[in-house]
């Protein structure tokens, strides 16, 4: 299995070669289209700069893992493996930080701009509601304005036919004093009336703006282009959302309430005797109670329509490919585990040559490569074991007995000669 291992080995070098090359290269290729957003300059400038840029990263990562798959297999001791993992996680992130996230960029950067036009859309349109929405409160205060209106109203109408509050008919300080609350309160109504054709403007108006941003985000064509236009459009949506807050009528209806109240003038009886006079006053006193509680209350909940929250305008803010696909990630994890899976892919390849290669030595053993000689050792043996020969003749000119022979040469190959020359031959490196 050992010899098939290694033979299948071999035969893998040169596509693992290949394959290292064409991931750098297309790591590189993506990183430019990523890395060319984030450059300022002239078309020159930024082009050269992109180039370099991801020359650069392609010649790194085809480095870096070129260098772990050839060393990573072969390290047996436990803390240079260790360390090599490290160098290997360091370098993967190292990977991530200049790489992958302008790979994901290039993927995925056209979609996370289009994904950040349509968030903001439906910000906007939040914002558009909810200043509608304050803007119409004060509608709210309508039908107990107009009910207190039509009661003063009616008062008034049975004074003068039947004298229902004084006891006497007719029209007289009762009657011009009911009759004045009730126009006022009218009057009142009619404004917020009135305030409901420009708040429906404004919503239309901002409603056609959305519709033109909305438009824009589902548009063919490139994406920059239609950001341009989508932020003329967001910042004449800011300006209508704006005026819509403003046109409520809920400020105006709250001074209304308080000088209703706070600038009350009792009129002078005019009764001709003493006794209509008095019963003037009482009704008239009545009347000033009445008319201050409607006041506090019509107060009250022009208060409560004010202290709604303040309708923020959105802020828009255009975004570049690389920034949007950062703010949007978790909407793009696939984008962003291919551009990853194109840089990391050789880590892969490093754990499956690291498991052949211990296979491998569980195969033949801890010595292995001690049954692997090459041409050359060969040559460079036989020869060694000619001079070994020759040194030995000199020393002495009769050929020694076979058994003699026998030793030695037993000798020599446990390396346990003591002769100085022999030594000085058996020394690795000696060209003698």
């Amino acid at each position: 299995m050992s010899r098939d291992l290694r033979k299948a080995q071999s035969g893998l070098e040169t596509i693992t070669g290949a394959t290292l090359a064409i991931l750098a290269l297309a790591s590189g290729v993506y990183t430019y289209l990523g890395v060319r957003e984030l450059l300022n300059g002239s078309p020159t400038v930024v082009f050269l700069g992109a180039v370099i840029y991801s020359v650069a990263v392609s010649v790194g990562i085809f480095g870096f893992w070129s260098y772990l798959m050839r060393f990573m297999p072969h390290v047996k001791n436990g803390d240079g493996r260790r360390f090599l993992y490290l160098a290997m996680l360091l370098g993967s992130m190292m990977i991530i930080a200049m790489s992958s996230w302008l790979n994901a960029a290039a993927l995925a950067g056209g979609a996370a701009l289009e994904q950040h036009l349509a968030n903001t859309t439906e910000q906007y349109q939040q914002k558009l509601q909810q200043a509608h929405d304050n803007a119409l409160a004060a509608q709210s205060l309508l039908p107990d304005i107009q009910l207190a209106s039509q009661r003063f109203s009616r008062l008034s109408s049975e004074e003068a036919d039947t004298g229902a509050l004084t006891g006497t008919s007719g029209s007289g300080t009762v009657v011009q004093l009911l009759s004045q609350m009730s126009r006022q309160l009218e009057g009142l109504a009619e404004e917020i009336v009135n305030s409901r054709e420009p708040t429906k403007d404004l919503f239309e108006e901002g409603g056609e703006r959305l519709a033109a941003m909305r438009k824009l985000v589902s548009s063919p064509g490139p994406v920059a282009q239609r950001a341009n236009a989508f932020a003329e459009e967001a910042v004449a949506l800011s300006g209508t959302i704006s005026a819509l807050q403003q046109s409520s009528i809920a400020p105006a209806v709250r001074r209304a309430a308080e000088d209703l109240g706070r600038t009350f003038i009792a009129p002078v009886a005019d009764g001709n005797n003493q006794d209509l006079a008095t019963r003037q006053q009482d009704v008239v006193g009545r009347v000033e109670k009445s008319v201050k509680a409607q006041s506090e209350a019509l107060a009250g909940a022009a208060d409560q329509i004010l202290s709604r929250p303040v309708v923020e305008p959105v802020r828009f803010t255009p975004l570049s490919s690389p920034e949007a696909v950062l703010r949007y990630a978790k909407d793009f994890l696939p984008s962003w585990a291919g551009a990853i899976s194109i840089d990391l892919l050789p880590a892969v390849m490093i754990f499956i040559l690291c498991i052949v290669q211990a296979a491998v030595r569980k195969e033949d053993g801890v010595d292995l490569g001690a049954n692997e000689v090459t041409a050359s050792e060969m040559i460079r043996a036989v020869r060694l074991y000619k001079q070994l020969g020759a040194l030995e003749a000199e020393h002495d000119d009769t050929p020694p007995p076979e058994g003699n022979r026998r030793e030695f040469d037993s000798k020599l190959d446990r390396g346990l000669t003591s002769d100085p020359k022999i030594t000085a031959l058996t020394t690795p490196g000696n060209k003698n």
